[in-house]
């Protein structure tokens, strides 16, 4: 599709105290290097004390706050109805109703880095896709309890989806990848506020009324990633509505914690944080969180690259996290 076709659009984050504050300014910045022709607008959601809440949620630092600004970000206050404290993966869904209605927005988790230019992907903003970059987490299969296919489909039923045409039949019966499941590290569509309506919908029927088929399963921290699919596909999305590598490929890295980006990810990733990273006023910032300092200006995240082949890595995430642990390097 040629860029002119590509409407304009925002993207939008989750910022709030601790962590991710640090986090927004690292993914801002690299927005800022890396698509420097970006013309939309960059949001950051914060939400606002409440009862849901114990104390203020919101961002903490004033350095943070200031640095975001100056790299033309937005802050875009929202209120915890639903979730709070409790569930706070649920800021994604509630921020997405005080965003502008009817502009089309991309979101990420504030644990991404924009490694390219975000201009050149062809979003078809009408048919909603999410991040394929994960692994079977849920549901569990219990040795007597119900398999994929009867736990899906009793949520596709529930929410009066239909449940076939949500199905890759490439893969068998009772295989994970059969059934529309994502990562929720980004998402995107026409209208954040209709997404968000039915995002919330779906993730309110699944927590209040769970169907009988999920009673041995979890829904903390997986209710997010549980009503996504569901939300995609009521809104006509699905699997690779855009080109397979370019978000969690050359364009964006979600790299979920410091060890793990200099564990995995490819040269260029590693290129990029250290590069915008390295200003004075970002370095001042990102000093204040202890994996950034350790990790980025102590070195520390190039000893973890030497531990680890690339070309040759685990299959499973669990086991580069448990050797960092075991090795003393595990931080967040």
């Amino acid at each position: 599709m040629p860029e002119a076709q590509t409407p304009p659009f925002n993207i939008v984050i989750v910022a709030q105290g601790g962590r991710l504050q640090y986090e927004a300014v690292l993914f801002a910045a690299s927005l800022r290097h890396s698509a420097p022709d970006f013309q939309g607008r960059l949001l950051v959601a914060e939400p606002q004390p409440g009862p849901l809440w114990d104390g203020k949620p919101g961002i903490s630092n004033g350095d943070a706050r200031k640095a975001l600004q100056e790299l033309g970000a937005e802050i875009i206050p929202f209120e915890s109805k639903h979730f709070g404290q409790r569930y706070p993966y649920g800021n994604k869904i509630e921020m997405l109703c005080a965003l502008p209605e009817g502009e089309p927005f991309v979101f990420f988790d504030t644990d991404t880095l924009i490694t390219g230019d975000i201009t050149a992907v062809p979003f078809d903003f009408t048919r909603p896709t999410a991040s394929m970059r994960r692994e079977n987490t849920w549901p569990k299969q219990e040795l007597y309890g119900p398999g994929y296919t009867q736990t899906w489909k009793s949520l596709y039923d529930q929410c009066e989806l239909d449940f076939e045409s949500s199905l890759d039949e490439s893969w068998p019966d009772e295989y994970w990848q059969r059934y529309l499941y994502f990562n929720a590290g980004f998402f995107f569509y026409e209208c954040p506020v209709e997404f968000g309506k039915h995002f919330l919908r779906h993730a309110l029927t699944i927590r209040d009324t769970p169907p009988a088929e999920l009673v041995c399963q979890s829904l903390d921290p997986w209710l997010d990633q549980i009503a996504l699919p569901l939300t995609i596909h009521a809104l006509g999305g699905g699997r690779h509505t855009i080109p397979e590598g370019l978000l969690d490929g050359e364009i964006s890295c979600h790299y979920r914690v410091l060890p793990m980006l200099y564990a995995r990810e490819s040269d260029r990733v590693v290129e990029v944080l250290e590069e915008v990273s390295a200003p004075q006023k970002i370095k001042k910032v990102l000093k204040q969180y202890e994996p950034m300092l350790r990790m980025v200006y102590q070195g520390r995240g190039q000893k973890v690259r030497a531990m680890f082949d690339r070309e040759n890595l685990p299959r499973k995430e669990q086991a580069i996290r448990n050797r960092l642990k075991r090795e003393g390097f595990w931080m967040r």
